[in-house]
């Protein structure tokens, strides 16, 4: 099912993003001088898609620094919550081999003898055998 979802998102999505760099494989010069503007010392040329491409993918990857920033309070509050369950169980396991050896053995009670199988030893208060 997984697969199946991935492909049903990806390919139609693949092939909007060939139609669009088919549609504007034009070049263009991006200035990265803003004095001078009739021939700049920084400057890329490169295809119309390949920059708005690479400026949509710089726009995801700041926006998921910026939900990955503003999360952090949350990942150090998981993290210190584990430390804290982690020493608990610790702790629960150390006081449980204490009770286990601190605990004399248990004594069994005999069973009582007599009355046989349907008898009053076998039955509970409802009369139902045992």
């Amino acid at each position: 099912m997984r697969k199946f979802l991935t492909a049903l998102i990806v390919i139609p999505l693949g092939v909007i993003l060939v139609a669009f760099a088919v549609a504007n494989r034009h070049f263009i010069t991006v200035s990265f001088d803003p004095f001078i503007a009739n021939d700049p010392s920084l400057s890329v040329t490169m295809p119309l898609f390949l920059l708005l491409i690479l400026i949509a993918a710089l726009g995801v990857f700041a926006g998921g620094s910026a939900v990955w920033l503003g999360q952090r309070r949350w990942r150090r509050a998981a993290r210190r919550h584990e430390a804290e369950a982690r020493a608990a169980r610790g702790e629960l396991a150390d006081l449980r081999a204490q009770m286990a050896a601190a605990r004399p053995e248990s004594q069994r009670l005999p069973v009582p003898s007599g009355g046989g199988l349907y008898g009053p030893i076998g039955r509970d208060k409802q009369r139902a055998t045992l």
